[in-house]
């Protein structure tokens, strides 16, 4: 029973509520839940720097416990009241817009990881596709290049020539999040969000705070970079934590079978830095690069990439677009032209259908096998 309890996995239930405060008609087309993994007791890496000054305090003090049922809807109509009559920036004229060029370098999203299915190429050949939903993704805060490069801190070697653009994923109530939180929302006029990331851009594909993206922001065939934060392991030895083999496991080693040996080079310089000892596992960020997106589904905002994605299931993801060289040239080649900025509905000619399948990938609204009738 011990052992199975090391390996209880603890699941954080989610509930996204945004349906009710963005849309009037309470009309939601896609599944509300979203669940954040957790394994083992210590998820996180024992931080030893205190929060910066400029940090805002993110959670609220716990008073919902203390009200009624008739308080809770009261306030509901008056979250809706508020982001539903609040001007925002979209309401006014769009940014203009510009041309899609190799040198340009647009936004991303923030995605959840949500399982993984597999796929069918038309020659027969099985892939396995990670599925990725766009969660109520907002642009929060755009600032130009120059404002950014006096925000670092410090004065770079070279000039920035890179603007800040802020996204937001997973709207919420606004009475779990404090004062100080809330106000990073007020440009934007959308209701204050779960997680917030940053993506460095060129001035030409600045997005209006307030405008909403979508998956409609990639295509089908595009190759992204998806980043995320590996599974928190705790502090593991060398075994797991690097692939060492161990000691050896026949008669006349005692207490050595998953130890490192020998950490010393037997010299004065004693251990060498950068030495794979036991210590920390995971928590971290690691970026997989060049991933296709094999099939978008438009009706849940869902995007079928390759597998290998780091992080647990249910966690964040980072998608902006391919930086490779190679890459780019690819799509000039092809004459393939992204939406720039991004998506807006206003641009749309005709209505896309619910799935969009690669070319080397089988629809799997048509028929497998085909029967033909002979004399």
């Amino acid at each position: 029973m011990a052992a199975k309890g090391l390996f209880n996995v603890q699941c954080k239930l989610l509930i996204c509520d945004v349906g009710r405060i963005l849309e009037p008609n309470n009309s939601i087309s896609r599944p509300l839940l979203c669940y954040q993994q957790n394994r083992g007791k210590r998820i996180a890496r024992p931080s030893k720097i205190a929060p910066r000054p400029w940090f805002v305090r993110k959670k609220a003090t716990p008073h919902m416990k203390y009200l009624t049922e008739e308080n809770k809807e009261l306030l509901d109509n008056v979250a809706l009241h508020q982001y539903k009559n609040q001007p925002s920036p979209l309401r006014d004229e769009p940014w203009p817009r510009n041309e899609w060029t190799p040198s340009v370098r647009r936004a991303g999203l923030l995605g959840v990881k949500i399982g993984v299915q597999p796929q069918w190429k038309k020659d027969g050949t099985r892939i396995l596709c990670q599925l990725i939903q766009i969660v109520d993704n907002h642009v929060i805060r755009y600032t130009p290049p120059e404002e950014y490069q006096k925000s670092l801190g410090y004065k770079p070697m070279s000039p920035t020539c890179y603007g800040s653009l802020v996204v937001g994923a997973m709207s919420t109530h606004p009475w779990n999040y404090s004062k100080a939180y809330h106000n990073l929302f007020l440009e934007a006029g959308v209701p204050p969000k779960r997680k917030l990331t940053r993506f460095l851009i060129t001035p030409d594909a600045a997005i209006q705070p307030g405008t909403p993206l979508s998956v409609h922001h990639f295509k089908v065939g595009q190759y992204v970079n998806c980043s995320a934060k590996t599974i928190a392991r705790g502090f593991q030895g060398v075994m797991k934590r690097w692939g060492f083999s161990g000691g050896p496991a026949s008669h006349g080693s005692t207490k050595f079978h998953r130890r490192p040996g020998s950490i010393s080079s037997g010299m004065d310089r004693g251990i060498v830095k950068g030495k794979k000892m036991p210590g920390w596992m995971g928590n971290d960020w690691r970026t997989l690069s060049n991933v296709k997106i094999w099939r978008i589904n438009t009706k849940y905002n869902v995007l079928y990439v390759s597998v290998g994605i780091p992080g647990p299931h249910h966690g964040y993801v980072r998608i902006n677009d391919s930086v490779t060289h190679k890459i780019k040239q690819k799509y000039v080649e092809a004459g393939k032209q992204f939406p720039m900025p991004t998506y807006y509905e206003d641009d749309a000619t005709e209505p896309y259908p619910e799935d969009i399948y690669d070319e080397e990938l089988f629809p799997m609204t048509e028929n497998s096998i085909t029967f033909e009738q002979t004399e």
